[in-house]
C-alpha cells in the first residue's frame, strides 16, 4: 500500500510530467531512506524508439528513477522543503537485466552520507526480487 501517491510526491520533488519517474513510495525515511515504485507500462513514450519491436527500458532512466527516490528522502528533511537534488555524480552503476514493459521497478535507496548540500545514496533498484540495477548515486542540494 502506498505511503504517498504521485500528488503527494509533487509535493516534495519539483518533477512534473513528463519527467515525474515515480508511481508511488511505499516507505519513507526522511534522510535516511525511501523506497519507491514505477510501473513500467508499455505506453511510456521512449519506447517508441528504444527499441521498436523490442521495448527495452533505458538504464538511464532507471538512474534517474533511483535518484527521484533518494530526492523524496532527502527533501522530505525539514531543512530541505522547497530545494531541489540535482546529480553530483554516479558512480559503481551497473545493469543486472533487462526491465521490460509490464515490470515493476522497486527502487530502494539508502543515504549513506551527507555533509553540507552534499550527498550519497546505494541505489538498487529490482524487479521481482532480481537486482536490475544498482549504483552510486552522488547529490547536491541547491535552492530552486
Amino acid at each position: 500500500m502506498a505511503l504517498l501517491n504521485q500528488e503527494q510526491i509533487k509535493e516534495i520533488i519539483p518533477h512534473r510530467d513528463p519527467f515525474l519517474l515515480i508511481d508511488e513510495v511505499l516507505e519513507l525515511e526522511p534522510g535516511v531512506r525511501a523506497v519507491a515504485l514505477k510501473h513500467i507500462k508499455e505506453d511510456e513514450d521512449w519506447f517508441r524508439g528504444h527499441f521498436p519491436g523490442h521495448p527495452i527500458q533505458p538504464g538511464v532512466l532507471m538512474i534517474e528513477m533511483l535518484a527521484q527516490t533518494g530526492a523524496v528522502s532527502v527533501l522530505s528533511l525539514p531543512e530541505n522543503k522547497g530545494k531541489i537534488a540535482v546529480f553530483a555524480g554516479i558512480d559503481k552503476a551497473r545493469f543486472k537485466q533487462p526491465v521490460m514493459p509490464g515490470d515493476t521497478l522497486k527502487l530502494e535507496v539508502e543515504i549513506i552520507k551527507i555533509r553540507g548540500p552534499l550527498g550519497i545514496g546505494k541505489a538498487v533498484a529490482t524487479v521481482d526480487g532480481k537486482k536490475a540495477v544498482t549504483a552510486e548515486i552522488m547529490f547536491a542540494i541547491s535552492e530552486k
